[in-house]
């Protein structure tokens, strides 16, 4: 096992911030962990596990131990008359697995296609994209305890998920209930994660850009591959490539608000885009109530709001003048003040500020 130092992470983080991890490990296997816990100096540093990167704000050199995810491997692990059980390392690059499940006949998370990433950070953000959360296809995922250093397996009702939240983002004290009393933010380094994908499968359609796409093409019948085109046309569109444009994805939760306040607004705003669910509550579209206060296109410094797409901040500096993690959080909370003055709601940001 190396500790290396003073390690560079503009690279490693998708906005692209200049950032430094003091000491940085690379995990590559259960092993890596365990040397690392036997170690009486290292275990007790703290610690910082990063993945791809791709949902995070770096405010400055962390200072934590990091522990980057490196676990390779994609396999079918088993299957049932219903799912077929595809297990993937959790540093498997995210879109590379949805490609490959689609091209060995497992379908299913084909809608969401090129959400960047890795695998182990996919359970920790629930990430969801046109009609498909993670946990809409999740079996179960392996983990070691970063304290102890035992392995651990949790089931989906273990893992508390809840819309982009899991029992990983909170601590013991302020884990969701569903949670049952525990959290594991900083506990835990996710090293395998398997996904139940179904045989009988169904295409989950109904969010207007994939309707526009069928009516375009004059498919009302789109198979599992086609689905995954269209989505990746549509990302593709709308959002930055962050290879090319840092940026860390959708920056603000969408709201969720009661049916009354729905109404209150549409009094106001009638063009406000909102989505019925299940339970009776309405989600607002948060990118549109940021353009709606008049920031798509806006800069705070090098922070900036994509003209195509307000939900998404961007780094209008490059690789050459890059923004900083004090620009991007600048401009964030300016947005929030604005929502929050025009339509009395506080947008809650997706990505984790370090």
């Amino acid at each position: 096992m190396l500790v290396e130092k003073n390690v560079p992470l503009q690279l490693s983080n998708t906005f692209g911030i200049v950032a430094k991890a003091l000491q940085l490990v690379r995990v590559s296997g259960d092993a890596d962990v365990a040397g690392l816990l036997q170690d009486p100096v290292l275990a007790q540093a703290p610690k910082f596990v990063l993945g791809g990167g791709s949902n995070i704000v770096l405010t400055g050199d962390v200072k934590p131990m990091v522990l980057k995810v490196e676990i390779k491997g994609k396999r079918l692990v088993g299957e049932t008359a219903r799912e077929w059980i595809v297990e993937a390392g959790a540093g498997e690059n995210w879109h590379e697995l949805v490609t490959w499940t689609l091209d060995n006949g497992y379908p299913g998370l084909e809608n969401l296609a090129l959400i960047p990433g890795l695998v182990g950070g996919s359970p920790v953000q629930n990430i969801g994209a046109y009609g498909v959360e993670l946990q809409d296809r999740f079996d179960s995922l392996e983990a070691i305890d970063l304290e102890t250093g035992q392995p651990f397996t949790l089931n989906a009702a273990q893992c508390a998920f809840g819309y982009r939240d899991s029992v990983f983002k909170h601590t013991s004290s302020t884990a969701s209930s569903g949670a049952q009393g525990f959290g594991l933010l900083g506990k835990a380094l996710i090293t395998r994660v398997r996904f139940a994908l179904p045989k009988a499968w169904k295409p989950v359609l109904g969010y207007a850009d994939i309707d526009k796409k069928m009516q375009q093409t004059g498919i009302c019948a789109p198979g599992a591959r086609q689905i995954y085109d269209w989505v990746c046309d549509i990302r593709r569109a709308k959002l930055p490539d962050w290879q090319v444009i840092g940026n860390a994805g959708s920056f603000f939760k969408n709201p969720t608000v009661s049916p009354e306040q729905c109404a209150d607004i549409i009094q106001r705003e009638p063009k406000i885009v909102h989505y019925l669910l299940a339970d009776g509550s309405v989600k607002l579209a948060a990118g549109w109530l940021i353009d709606a206060c008049g920031w798509k296109g806006k800069s705070i410094g090098n922070a900036g709001v994509y003209e195509k797409q307000a939900l998404v901040l961007v780094n209008r500096g490059g690789r050459a003048n890059p923004v900083t993690g004090g620009e991007v959080m600048t401009l964030a909370k300016s947005i929030q003040t604005s929502v929050y003055e025009r339509f009395g709601i506080l947008l809650e940001p997706e990505p984790v500020v370090v």
